[in-house]
């Protein structure tokens, strides 16, 4: 009885471990964004559909010690981003050659801890999270991360990213909602339509989209 008992606990801990796990495939939010050499630091929000590929990103912030206003709609399927300014009714398209990855955290990272932010004192005081690490392949490199979930609903919470050429970078997502608040911002607007295709220029300031 003794031995089947300690089986019965050990089965029940197991279960109760944390697993890798993907971020729901709808969202809307708000992000925020630093480096380690602080010649980036941004505000944005963002909708994001992994069922179709496309995020929207609209941000604020500075880039060695020049301040930007960006609105971008990235449409992986399409290969191609937006450059929107409702401003001047402008819009440029870019290719764009980068494959979308959903928000989630890969099957072999490592389970850093549990942890509780806030108070796990009373009820809605507190938020238990995962902490998970790893290492990315990406074009001929390695980049390090350490992201922070939620433990029910994935919704991320933070990520660490690093590589050797930028450093570290710091993303902090809040006022997270699941499902898409406005389905329009997936959508490029009409003075985009006759947009041409230009040439790459090199990289653009907020090149944290690549997180996605």
């Amino acid at each position: 009885m003794r031995a089947l008992l300690l089986v019965c606990l050990s089965a029940g801990c197991l279960a109760q471990r944390p697993q890798p796990c993907t971020s729901p495939p709808l969202m809307t939010g708000s992000l925020s964004v630093s480096t380690q050499n602080e010649k980036l630091g941004a505000f944005a929000k963002y909708t994001y559909d992994a069922l179709g590929q496309r995020i929207r990103l609209r941000e604020f912030g500075s880039y060695d010690n020049k301040t930007f206003h960006l609105d971008v709609l990235l449409l992986y399927r399409k290969g191609v981003m937006y450059k929107i300014s409702y401003r001047n009714h402008t819009c440029y398209k870019k290719r764009l050659n980068r494959d979308f990855h959903p928000l989630a955290i890969p099957k072999d990272a490592s389970l850093v801890g549990q942890v509780v932010l806030g108070s796990s004192s009373g009820p809605g005081q507190g938020v238990l999270v995962n902490t998970w690490t790893g290492q990315l392949q990406m074009r001929n490199k390695t980049a390090k991360y350490m992201s922070t979930v939620t433990e029910f609903g994935c919704v991320p919470v933070t990520t660490l990213f690093h590589t050797t050429r930028a450093g570290w970078m710091v993303t902090s997502f809040f006022n997270n909602v699941i499902g898409l608040s406005d389905p329009q911002q997936l959508i490029p607007p009409s003075f985009c339509k006759d947009a041409k295709l230009e040439k790459d220029e090199g990289e653009d300031p907020a090149t944290f989209y690549s997180l996605f």
